[in-house]
Formats: C-alpha cells, sequence, structure tokens
C-alpha cells in the first residue's frame, strides 16, 4: 500500500562523470566544485537537513573518494586554525563534518538515475524517501523539500517538484501531464514524458531534481528496461507510479516559483555561482559594485565582437 509515514530519510545520487565539465572534473568529482565558497553537493545536504531529513545515502561511484573526506573531520588543519585563533573558519570547517549522519554506497556500473536510485532499496527498506540531484540548488530561503513532506503527508504516494520553464527549454526535462488540485501549488501528475520536445510537451512544467518517492518504486526499477541513452531512467518508473491503482500512486507535483540555481552544464554553473555571490551579505556589496563596473567598461567591447545581424534578403 502507499505510504503516509513522515520522511526521514534521504537519496542524494553522486556518481555521475560530470562529462560537461571535464577537464576539471577528471579528478574532481563535478559534486564538489566549488559554488562559491562550499561545494555543490553541501548545499544539497544542508538543504535535506533543514527539512528535517538528517539520515543521508550518498550513491558515489570510482573516484568519489573526497565526497566522504569533505564530510569528515580534518583533526590537522582544525588544529592549524585553532592554533592561529581562526574561530570562523574553524566552525565552518567542523559544521560541515557534523551536518547529517552521512552513509555511502557505491554504484559499481553506472547505469542511470533510476538504477543508483534503485541500489538504495536496503537502506530505505519500506519507508518513504527524499531523492535530491546535486544539479538543481534551492535557496536555503525557500522550503521547498518542506512542503514536498507536507504534501506527501496528506495525500501519500509520492510528490515531485515542479517549475514552469519557457517552452523551448523543456526538451531538457522530464514534463508531467497534471490535473489540478484544490491547492493553488500542488498538481495531480497523470503522466511523465523525459524530454520532449515543445511541440509534444503535455505541459510547461519541468520536474526538478527533488522527488519524495513511495517506496514501492524499487518494485517498479527492478522490472525497468533501459530507456534513453541505454541507461535505467527515473522518469519510467515514475510514469507507473502514476497509475491510480491504489497500490502505488497517487502522484502529486509541488509547483515551486522561488530560487533555484541551475549547475548542470558550464554555463548555468557560473551564472549560479554569480547569483548565490550577489546575494551574499559579505561578498555581496563589493561584488555588485565590480560586477556593475566591469560589465560597464566592457559592454562597448563586447558590442564590437557581435557579428551585425543580416536580414533575410541580404546578400
Amino acid at each position: 500500500m502507499t505510504s503516509t509515514c513522515r520522511i526521514a530519510k534521504a537519496v542524494i545520487p553522486a556518481a555521475g562523470l560530470g562529462t560537461r565539465f571535464l577537464p576539471a572534473t577528471k579528478a574532481v568529482p563535478k559534486e564538489m566544485l566549488p559554488v562559491v565558497d562550499r561545494p555543490a553537493i553541501q548545499y544539497v545536504v544542508e538543504e535535506a537537513v533543514s527539512a528535517g531529513l538528517s539520515e543521508i545515502l550518498m550513491v558515489t561511484g570510482r573516484n568519489k573518494r573526497s565526497l566522504e573526506d569533505h564530510f569528515d573531520r580534518s583533526f590537522e588543519l582544525e588544529s592549524v586554525l585553532r592554533g592561529k585563533g581562526d574561530d570562523a573558519k574553524l566552525s565552518r570547517l567542523t559544521s560541515s563534518a557534523a551536518l547529517a549522519n552521512i552513509h555511502y554506497l557505491r554504484q559499481g556500473d553506472a547505469q542511470g538515475l533510476g538504477h543508483a536510485v534503485l541500489q538504495a532499496a536496503s537502506y530505505v527498506g519500506g519507508e518513504p524517501f527524499a531523492v535530491l540531484l546535486g544539479d538543481d540548488l534551492i535557496d536555503a530561503r525557500d522550503t521547498l523539500l518542506t512542503r514536498m513532506t507536507e504534501v506527501h503527508e496528506r495525500y501519500g504516494g509520492s510528490v515531485l517538484a515542479l517549475m514552469e520553464v519557457p517552452r523551448e527549454q523543456i526538451a531538457r526535462y522530464g514534463c508531467p501531464a497534471v490535473a489540478g488540485t484544490d491547492e493553488h501549488d500542488v498538481v495531480r501528475v497523470t503522466d511523465l514524458v523525459e524530454k520532449p520536445s515543445p511541440a509534444e510537451a503535455p505541459s510547461g512544467y519541468a520536474v526538478l531534481g527533488r522527488y519524495v518517492l513511495d517506496p514501492e518504486v524499487f518494485g517498479i526499477l527492478r522490472r525497468t528496461r533501459p530507456g534513453r541513452g541505454g541507461e535505467v531512467q527515473l522518469t519510467d518508473a515514475l510514469r507507473e507510479l502514476c497509475g491510480d491503482d491504489g497500490v502505488t500512486g497517487p502522484v502529486h507535483g509541488v509547483v515551486f516559483s522561488g530560487r533555484r540555481y541551475d549547475t548542470g552544464d558550464p554555463g548555468d554553473y557560473l551564472r549560479a555561482v554569480v547569483q548565490l555571490a550577489w546575494e551574499r551579505d559579505d561578498l555581496g556589496p563589493g561584488f555588485r559594485k565590480w560586477l556593475g563596473d566591469f560589465v560597464t567598461s566592457n559592454a562597448s567591447t563586447s558590442q564590437r565582437h557581435v557579428p551585425a545581424a543580416r536580414g533575410l534578403g541580404a546578400a
């Protein structure tokens, strides 16, 4: 039966190769790339903890040991900072090691997101659980995951995070067919399509990298055949969860309109760093002034390098 238990565990798939960031990710996991002064993975862990999920499983892969090291104690470095009396840096260093009770499991053969989630079956057991992907960073001021757990407690089943995106961008995401509910930010998900063309998209909503899943998903994933890209797609399993058969359904979506930072490719990553640095109380004022001066001083130079537009009838 579908579960309405309170969510206690989170799963963070972190076994991806990060090929879009090569050569930086040849030796450094993409999850460890710094977003201002913290690795991206720390933002994700902090979000889970803020929502009350302090039991976390990271599904990792080869060359990911630095993830474990980051959330471990560094006694030598702590000793150096303590000796210097640098309490501020010492506090930031030790807080990352005390964030949560984090477990690690290797995905020996990376076969897609669905396969990575399936590795968590023994850890999760028969409880509902959250899945957080590291490519989407949600601003700490926006309580998306908390809202998703509230919706799960009301309706049971599974809950997806949705965000309205420009139609031309929908091919980058999973896209749901939806029906309204009596809550303005909650919809019923009736179907899912992985990366549809704009013409074929059933709605203007994209599925973000946050999920609250019924444990029934594991049974579905075990029999889900590889799909797009030859990988086991989580979206394919979620389509079956959408079935209103009283066992695995329902699936709802929380429509998110808050602050989200996409670190999925180099361009989006750079924009995320700028946005987060801009918002910081300690860095923001000086950074905003520098950035404004930089844009102003380089605007005329940039214009000179933009090719002149040519009309349809130009020779």
